[in-house]
């Protein structure tokens, strides 16, 4: 279980790495459980993932939370890796379900009617890997833990 936390606490990369997938990501919970940024709110998202995309309600509501406090817990550093894990599973679930049969490029110029592709997620899977690799590095709550 130590090992979940343990960080080198002068790692600038991991800080970066995490406060960016962090950043990216909690408007996207932050819409999905609070209904900021233009979202739907618990209530909406909820209805819209078990209702049109036909998830399993505990798969729907993992999809909020992990994209909510996932974000937060990156942002903070705790239990960076562990957020890191959800985040990936998460969007591995978005891409294979919406997005993989749309190709790579986002289509908003060429087709926008064909849908988003997947480069988004290959930079969301790149900073989730780094934060799962490296932990929270500097400036994070994972760093605390280690020093001790």
């Amino acid at each position: 279980m130590k090992k979940l936390f343990t960080t080198n606490p002068a790692d600038l990369t991991a800080l970066i790495a995490r406060i960016t997938l962090g950043v990216v990501v909690f408007p996207h919970g932050a819409q999905k459980l609070l209904g900021l940024f233009g979202g739907y709110g618990f209530t909406g998202t909820m209805g819209f993932l078990t209702g049109t995309a036909g998830l399993p309600w505990i798969i729907a509501l993992l999809v909020i939370l992990i994209e909510f406090f996932g974000a937060l817990m990156l942002i903070a550093g705790i239990g960076t890796r562990l957020a890191a894990i959800g985040i990936i599973v998460n969007f591995l679930g978005v891409v294979i379900t919406s997005h993989i049969h749309n190709g790579f490029f986002m289509n908003w110029y060429s087709d926008p009617n064909k849908g988003e592709g997947v480069e988004f997620f290959l930079l969301l899977f790149g900073l989730a890997i780094i934060s799962l690799i490296a932990g929270g590095g500097k400036a994070s709550l994972d760093a605390t833990f280690t020093k001790k």
